[in-house]
């Protein structure tokens, strides 16, 4: 795939998952996915997926930064949400927390088939013990 192509795709997948289209996850997403190394195919990155957006009903991934090396793609992603109950081991219980991705997606035969993420809960474990007014500000974008 060529770079142009790569970030098409990307925007694709992005919006996929804010519409919680899973159906259509199929078309961005390798039968053979895997996520920090474990192989978990399409299935278990679906069941990830909808996982996330259960203990987070207002989830949405919003693109800081992307950068493309085909057949790369990096991103930071940034969200700006509410969590129910735990999220990462950390009680959030409904309080509202902003946090960033940082996530690298290897594209095979035109879908995601593998990536590498980090989440930086630090940020989230800071604004439960001094409040989300001290939160570092990282505004989403569209």
């Amino acid at each position: 795939m060529t770079r142009d192509e790569i970030l098409v795709a990307y925007s694709g997948y992005i919006a996929c998952l804010n519409a919680q289209d899973w159906p259509n996850l199929q078309n961005y997403v390798s039968d053979e996915a895997t996520y920090n190394g474990t192989l978990i195919g399409l299935d278990g990155y679906r069941a990830m997926l909808i996982g996330d957006f259960k203990a987070i009903p207002d989830l949405k991934f919003h693109m800081v930064q992307v950068m493309c090396d085909p057949p790369v793609i990096a991103a930071r992603l940034a969200f700006d949400c509410t969590p129910v109950g735990d999220l990462f081991d950390l009680p959030v219980n409904g309080k509202r927390v902003q946090f960033s991705e940082n996530v690298f997606y290897e594209f095979a035969g035109g879908k995601i088939r593998n990536v590498w993420s980090v989440i930086d809960k630090a940020a989230i474990a800071a604004q439960l013990c001094t409040g989300a007014e001290n939160a570092p500000s990282q505004e989403p974008s569209a």
